[in-house]
């Protein structure tokens, strides 16, 4: 039954399809296809069929069609990150997220990570990017440069003091070079640690691997900075102990002298009426030891994996841009871009004939910027390709044991299946009914995640 609040705001077009769909014969069918795509706001539609057949006997086990769903659809959820676009799918994969940095931090047996990582020398850094001109900011103490005292909300922040004198060409060039950077820092903190260490790059590799899991997130200004959660391992990754010699102190030391390295640079030639930059890290770099357990003051395990999955899901929305790529300017009118974005986005349109190789236009939408949001090192870790399969392999068993096939070995059974794209997404009532979906599935996982605690802090768990 479809709760009264559901209809409460919705202007006369959605409340009218809203009734609509809420009184279709495939109600009931629709409601559960949502609820299983976790409230998903753009859900994809598939129309086909699948078989379950035995191999031996050829005998027909299970089919199932499409035909007699609602619309002649299956909706799956749309796996989009992005919490602007699909707050459901974008809390998933914050979820994976988290598990993710978390057993880089303290371990899982399920993923095969031991909890001695946690032992292991590991700090969280941040590394900014470099000043393009003053910008309005909340001060720690005192006004900002204009002399008003923001708010926190003001739409101000981060927006040029003087636009005509900004570096929004230098803005986006950086953005777009930040995952170059990255890569150069990385090399540079291995020379570093084999530095600091006594020993030379060949012998650093036999006792010693560095690991990391980074997030990148885009300041107010609409410039990029990175998240990293920074581990020494053994030779052996996260199974082997780190060097004696290995410590917090010397990691963090190592990354500091990393960052502010000759080597750590990023050359960009001159072109067209743009001049030669070279690009290195901000002075603002903070490096902080992970403490497994916090006495308040300590950033522990748990906050710093939250921390990373907060921004996993974010891209450059906060700075006014779009959360899609950008077809032509004029779309910046329509969608009513703040001016500080817009002149960032039109950076990128002119840069782009300058540097062909860069795709400045195709990346305009975040402001230059080209690398993934989030990635790890090799041996950080589990994927998130594992856990996905993961899920699927639940998903797949709790299937099987519906259809009463879970005495049946897998590979006995042959799966045939057709499947067509039919289309994405929901009309605007099943938009607003979708999201009353989702509002409850989140309600119903915190009051779980609140009795879970309880259980933790009594001890019965």
């Amino acid at each position: 039954m479809t709760n009264p609040a559901t209809f409460a705001g919705l202007d006369p077009v959605t409340l009218s399809d809203t009734l609509r769909v809420a009184g279709s014969p495939g109600f009931d069918r629709w409601q559960d296809q949502v609820r299983r795509t976790g409230g998903c706001a753009d859900p994809v539609h598939l129309s086909g069929w699948v078989i379950h057949k035995d191999k031996t006997t050829g005998e027909t086990l299970h089919h199932y069609s499409t035909e007699h769903e609602p619309g002649g659809r299956l909706r799956v959820a749309c796996g989009n990150r992005r919490a602007s676009r699909c707050p459901s799918c974008a809390w998933t994969y914050a979820g994976d997220t988290y598990r993710l940095i978390r057993a880089g931090l303290a371990g899982d047996e399920d993923k095969e990570i031991p909890a001695t990582v946690r032992n292991h020398p590991r700090v969280f850094a941040t590394l900014t990017a470099p000043s393009f001109g003053p910008v309005h900011n909340r001060p720690d103490h005192g006004r900002c440069r204009c002399g008003t005292r923001h708010a926190s909300d003001d739409s101000a922040l981060g927006t040029a003091l003087d636009p005509e004198t900004y570096d929004y060409a230098g803005s986006v060039l950086f953005n777009n070079h930040a995952g170059d950077l990255w890569q150069r820092f990385t090399n540079r903190l291995r020379r570093e640690i084999a530095a600091r260490a006594g020993l030379t790059q060949r012998e650093l590799k036999e006792c010693a691997r560095l690991s990391y899991g980074k997030v990148a997130e885009f300041q107010k200004r609409g410039a990029v900075h990175f998240h990293a959660v920074i581990r020494i391992d053994g030779a052996d990754g996260p199974d082997s102990a780190a060097p004696s010699w290995a410590s917090t102190e010397l990691l963090s030391d190592a990354i500091r002298a990393a960052a502010d390295h000759s080597y750590t640079t990023v050359s960009v030639p001159a072109s067209g009426d743009q001049p030669a930059r070279t690009f290195r890290w901000g002075r603002q770099l903070d490096v902080r030891p992970v403490k497994a357990f916090g006495d308040g003051s300590d950033l522990t395990e748990q906050a710093v994996a939250s921390y990373v999955a907060k921004y996993a899901t974010k891209a450059a929305e906060n700075t006014g841009t779009l959360d899609r790529r950008v077809g032509e300017l004029a779309e910046l009118d329509r969608h009513d871009v703040p001016d500080h974005a817009r002149r960032l986005i039109t950076a990128c349109r002119h840069l782009d004939g300058l540097y062909p190789d860069r795709r400045l236009w195709a990346w305009a939408h975040m402001l230059g910027f080209r690398g993934h949001f989030s990635s790890k090192s090799r041996r950080y870790s589990t994927t998130l390709g594992t856990l996905r399969q993961a899920r699927a392999d639940f998903r797949a068993a709790q299937e099987r044991e519906a259809l009463a096939l879970e005495d049946r070995e897998p590979d006995t059974v042959l799966v045939l299946a057709d499947w067509q794209y039919a289309g994405h997404g929901h009309t605007p009532g099943e938009s607003a009914l979708a999201a009353t979906i989702a509002r409850d599935l989140q309600a119903n996982r915190e009051t779980a995640r609140e009795a879970l605690a309880e259980l933790h802090t009594e001890g019965e768990w």
